[in-house]
């Protein structure tokens, strides 16, 4: 298991709080920074300035039209796809999983036909509802850190397309019984990042409080035919507590402190990946420490690495 530092829960988790230790804080030289997908602020001026629209215009827009359909053999090539890989090894992505993925998933699906010539750049685009398609880096990267940390690392390249696959964890109570990795995702946008995680984890439900972008990412995932994908509407920490526990959740959005209550969704071992901070943000990684014998504290192992910045989550649907 990564990390030695083990913490009681005892509140809030704040990164910056006295007395609680952290991991190695790997942040890079130049850090990359997210143009998020939730709030309205930052998010609508970037995809307002990407898609050269009045931001007038763009708050009363909707959902982007997919470009499912998009037949331009340039864009849905393997060599196109190959080279942003070959670019997020450069940047320092290392887990061949993720890697493979990225590389299946044809990202010029989920975005708008008139910025289909973009999406393979290393930028965020709008997707409507004043959102936006993370950029590439970032998506390779929190679910790479999840994966580390999980110990679920694999080299293969022939990754399974239509049916669950055999990456296992061990439960805690039985050293000798495997069980699927289950992932959340809160904040599903229009599916790009769901999709690369279907082919990360066994089984990913993924949630969206925008009802307009819930449907937009239906119709961008049906053509991949990834049946271990499940897509709620609805308020991420009240929806996702029906699936708990999970091994594995990814957050879309930044907060100042992590709410205790969204821990209690991980299962022991499990991983979660969110941006927190303020004002500096963080991709911090939280781990539930698998029980030692006898033992009935709960305990946590915290890291942090890139420096990010997201918008505020936020509660309710729309």
């Amino acid at each position: 298991m990564a990390g030695k530092d083990l913490n009681k829960i005892r509140g809030p988790i704040r990164p910056t709080e006295p007395g609680l230790k952290l991991g190695t804080k790997t942040t890079p030289a130049k850090a990359p920074t997210l143009e998020p997908r939730w709030g309205v602020n930052a998010a609508a001026e970037s995809a307002a300035k990407l898609a050269a629209t009045p931001l007038g215009q763009q708050q009363s827009q909707p959902a982007v039209k997919p470009s499912s359909h998009n037949t331009n053999a340039g864009l849905s090539s393997e060599r196109t796809r190959a080279r942003m890989v070959e670019r997020l090894a450069r940047q320092g992505i290392r887990n061949q999983r993720v890697l493979d993925a990225m590389h299946r998933v044809p990202r010029h699906r989920f975005v708008d036909e008139a910025l289909a010539s973009r999406a393979y750049e290393d930028t965020a685009l709008p997707i409507g509802q004043h959102q936006t398609i993370s950029q590439p880096y970032v998506v390779a990267r929190v679910i790479e850190i999840a994966l580390d940390l999980l110990g679920a690392r694999d080299h293969s390249v022939d990754l399974p397309t239509e049916r669950l696959s055999a990456r296992l964890i061990k439960k805690p109570t039985d050293q000798g019984t495997e069980r699927p990795i289950k992932a959340l995702e809160l904040g599903c946008g229009c599916g790009y990042q769901a999709a690369v995680m279907s082919y990360c984890f066994d089984r990913v439900v993924t949630v969206e409080r925008i009802k307009a972008l819930v449907e937009l990412a239906r119709v961008n995932l049906k053509p991949l035919k990834r049946s271990n994908v499940r897509i709620m509407f609805g308020d991420g920490l009240v929806e996702a507590a029906a699936e708990a526990p999970f091994d594995v959740i990814l957050f879309s959005a930044g907060m100042a402190t992590l709410p205790q209550e969204i821990l209690g969704l991980l299962a022991p071992g499990g991983v979660l990946v969110a941006p927190i901070g303020e004002p500096e943000q963080h991709l911090t990684a939280v781990q539930i420490a698998l029980p030692q014998e006898d033992s009935q504290v709960r305990q946590t192992i915290i890291k942090t690495f890139d420096m990010v910045r997201y918008v505020p989550v936020i509660r309710g649907t729309e």
